[in-house]
């Protein structure tokens, strides 16, 4: 007898599709008093910040500095050594540009016929740097 074998053909392996983890929360309930607390402590550390700021003083900005330079004449350039010389003895030492800025200040206050007669005062000379002198 003949023994009838049958042709089998490869059969297709399907895949399953991964099981997908889904992230699971976990939820805890607070407390209502935690809430409360936080609800009321907001507005208090607001105002005490806003206490604090109210206390120091407002910052103020320094003036922009200007770097000039001018011409003296020697014996009023005397004058301002002289100055110098004056609040050091009267226990207040001052610096030139001090005495120049003070200057400035004396003559913004006074009046325009003062002013007037200040500047009148105070020959004019010729601006620019001196010319160099040979010294022998």
């Amino acid at each position: 007898m003949a023994i009838a074998t049958k042709k089998t053909t490869p059969t297709k392996t399907v895949k399953k599709p991964a099981l997908v983890k889904t992230a699971t929360r976990k939820t805890t309930v607070k407390p209502a008093t935690k809430a409360a607390v936080k609800k009321t402590v907001k507005p208090l550390a607001q105002a005490f910040a806003q206490a604090q700021t109210d206390k120091k003083p407002a910052k103020v900005k320094k003036p922009k500095l200007v770097r000039d330079s001018f011409t003296i004449p020697k014996p009023e350039y005397g004058v301002l050594d002289e100055l110098k010389q004056r609040g050091a003895r009267l226990a207040r030492p001052v610096k030139k540009s001090e005495l120049i800025r003070a200057g400035i200040k004396a003559l913004a206050a006074m009046t325009d016929s003062a002013f007037l007669a200040a500047v009148s005062a105070v020959p004019a000379i010729k601006t620019g740097r001196p010319l160099a002198q040979d010294s022998k």
